[in-house]
């Protein structure tokens, strides 16, 4: 099983599903689901290297559930897993309940 580890100021993502449903209830069919902008972070790489030569921290952290832009990063599979590599900047959003 390979693993994924990522450079610099990238992160990969589990993307998550789109929903199944409207939000009046109805049942989508596959094509007319909007392009899943949701993910789980499962690995961060170790930040981008400063002027000074150090790292600077990723604000986010495996396990975390955050929200991207439509067209952001780069779509991969692994083993028949799909992931999306992105730098940091493009997530929008960290999800918190």
């Amino acid at each position: 099983m390979a693993t994924l580890r990522p450079l610099d100021d990238r992160v990969v993502l589990k993307v998550l599903d789109a929903e199944e449903m409207s939000a009046g209830g109805i049942l989508l069919p596959d094509t007319a689901k909007e392009k899943p902008q949701r993910g789980k972070v499962t690995a961060i790489g170790e930040g981008k290297l400063n002027k000074d030569g150090k790292r600077a921290k990723l604000d986010v952290k495996k396990g975390d559930v955050v929200l991207f832009g439509k067209y952001a990063g780069s779509d991969v599979k692994v083993d028949g897993e799909d992931y999306k590599i992105l730098r940091e900047s493009e997530i929008l959003a960290r999800m918190e309940n």
